[in-house]
């Protein structure tokens, strides 16, 4: 955990800038690993159970009730792209709740050829982070739980590469009571190693998040919000290349700012969880940036909406989570957990 927390540290300094979509390398980072964070919205950091899937973006969630859990998730996305996300946990009695998993995207085959069209093969294309993490409470019967994660990352297009390591730090505030859960991260601090080109090196996708998880103690409703986005306030975009001319005058339009509501909204991501039993889940959220930068303005649809459902199937926990992004369509995603210790044959009981 040290060495962990000392290397993060020492990341943190160089890359603790304001970076959004388009302005950084190793973006596949951020998309959301299982079929439960497409479901909320794409991203959380406060909710606290036993699925080693929320640690994937807040290491301080991980504790001793994913011990030897397993999961897989696989995620069809965009024009044949693919991208998966697997991770097993440990937990070690005085020391903390580990865990190893791997995120990677394929973005298949592409048609190579010259300036003449000419047929040369093809050639392919991916991204690739080995995570390792660990989290432990903060003293003995805490509510404080403090986590790191080390990211190895790599990534490839034809024959050329690029080599980079990042760290997650984060903190998780868990009640008593197990109503409320709050939680602050930062994700993604490091620094590119290798860039595909040589003195053409660039900033990593660092974002501070915060979140809070509510309960409700007579109901099964479990609300989350999530804050993205600390460290820039404004994540409006303004297309400069869509000029409008006024018809009258002749001149060119300003482009529209965004107020401060709208400002506001964009780092939001609401959701909420439908607890119908110990074993069946319904979910839902709103993401606004996703709704704000990818709708079509006459047809808005419900793009920036996601659902989808979590059940319990014998030894299994699966998911499924559809998440809306344009009009044109949206993903699907799908999600599969299970405790090895759940496979161990039990020993028969001995006749007296």
């Amino acid at each position: 955990m040290r060495i962990l927390t000392l290397l993060a540290a020492l990341l943190l300094p160089v890359c603790l800038k304001a970076q959004t979509g388009g302005s950084a390398i190793f973006r596949f980072l951020d998309l959301p690993s299982s079929a439960r964070h497409a479901a909320l919205g794409g991203n959380f950091i406060s909710i606290r159970d036993n699925d080693l899937n929320t640690s994937f973006f807040n290491p301080a969630i991980l504790n001793v009730d994913m011990d030897k859990q397993i999961t897989f998730n696989y995620n069809p996305y965009f024009s044949g792209i693919k991208y998966g996300y697997t991770a097993y946990a440990h937990h070690i009695e005085n020391i903390g709740t580990l865990s190893a998993g791997i995120q990677y995207v394929s973005y298949g085959k592409f048609d190579r050829t010259d300036e003449t069209a000419t047929d040369l093969g093809t050639f392919s294309g991916g991204d690739y982070a080995l995570n390792v993490s660990m989290s432990r409470p903060v003293g003995i019967d805490s509510v404080l739980f403090v986590g790191a994660s080390l990211k190895f990352i790599y990534s490839h297009i034809d024959t050329y590469s690029a080599f980079g390591i990042a760290a997650d730090l984060g903190v998780n505030y868990y009640s008593p009571n197990r109503l409320t859960s709050a939680a602050l991260v930062v994700r993604n601090a490091g620094r590119q190693l290798k860039s595909y080109t040589e003195k053409n090196n660039e900033p990593l996708p660092i974002e501070i998040e915060a979140g809070i998880t509510q309960k409700l103690a007579k109901a099964p409703f479990r609300f989350t919000l999530t804050y993205r986005h600390i460290e820039k306030w404004d994540l409006s975009y303004i297309d400069n290349n869509s000029q409008e001319t006024d018809p009258l005058t002749g001149e060119i339009k300003e482009p529209e700012k965004a107020s401060f509501g709208n400002k506001l909204l964009r780092h939001l991501i609401i959701s909420n969880e439908i607890l119908i039993s110990k074993n069946f889940h319904l979910r839902m959220a709103y993401n606004f940036q996703r709704r704000n930068e990818m709708k079509v303005e006459s047809r808005p649809a419900m793009v920036g909406i996601s659902f989808g459902l979590g059940l319990k199937i014998s030894k299994f926990h699966l998911s499924y989570g559809r998440s809306l992004y344009h009009l044109a369509g949206g993903t699907n995603s799908l999600s599969i957990s299970t405790y090895l210790n759940d496979f161990k044959r039990k020993p028969k009981a001995t006749e007296s």
